[in-house]
């Protein structure tokens, strides 16, 4: 008469012990990026291209390529002038991101003289609407690229919206419906598009964050990370 308690007991142990490894699994931390090549190259300037735009809106561009020299250049790194780089390309009649990230890269070498170049891709760019809420969301992702070599250096990819800091309506539905027309006005009136791609673009490639850009050598910082 014990072996079928025996027998559910043992199946809910083994249950639980299920649960709990899928549990532990999926809490469990990002795994560290490798730098091999990272330093291996070491670049110390870097060409910034016109990133490839998969967004609806024709302004994303131009918006997140304006906001990608900060924090390269605060991080240690010397960044060729975007607005030069991308008359050269319209110089040579390159004038669509993915022609220009279609060049060799040892041709942007011989034609920049850079030691890395960054192709930054956006995925997501502009105001999202779902029922009760409307924000603005700028999401991409990167590559940095040794120019002689052609080898990957890092890649990596980051979000930001202007909803983050909104705190959770505590007037019921009435009034998440009433606050999701009144974001919906702003949104159309006030575009943070812009604003939001500044975010999205100091995580992208600020050194220093998990799984990040390495500090240049301009950096006071540089070499400090643990390999």
């Amino acid at each position: 008469m014990k072996k079928p308690v025996l027998r559910l007991t043992r199946w809910v142990g083994l249950s639980l012990l299920v649960v709990s490894s899928l549990w532990l699994g999926g809490c469990a931390a990002p795994k560290p990026y490798d730098y091999t090549a990272f330093r291996a190259h070491q670049p110390r300037s870097i060409l910034v291209l016109p990133p490839v735009n998969n967004s609806p809106d024709v302004d994303a561009t131009y918006s997140v390529l304006s906001q990608a020299t900060m924090p390269l250049a605060e991080g240690g790194y010397y960044v060729l002038p975007v607005a030069l780089v991308d008359e050269t390309f319209r110089q040579n009649g390159l004038v669509n991101p993915p022609e220009m990230h279609a060049v060799p890269p040892a041709k942007l070498a011989d034609i920049f003289g850079a030691d890395a170049a960054l192709y930054i891709t956006i995925t997501q760019y502009g105001v999202k609407y779902t029922i009760l809420d409307s924000a603005s969301v700028v999401a991409a992702d990167a590559r940095l690229v040794d120019l002689k070599s052609g080898d990957l250096l890092w890649q990596g990819s980051a979000q930001a919206s202007s909803s983050e800091n909104n705190n959770n309506n505590q007037g019921g539905l009435a009034g998440a419906l009433i606050a999701a027309v009144v974001k919906q006005v702003l949104n159309n009136v006030t575009n943070q598009s812009h604003q939001v791609a500044g975010v999205a673009a100091q995580r992208l490639l600020s050194p220093g964050a998990h799984n990040g850009l390495l500090y240049g050598p301009r950096s006071p910082l540089f070499g400090t990370e643990k390999p």
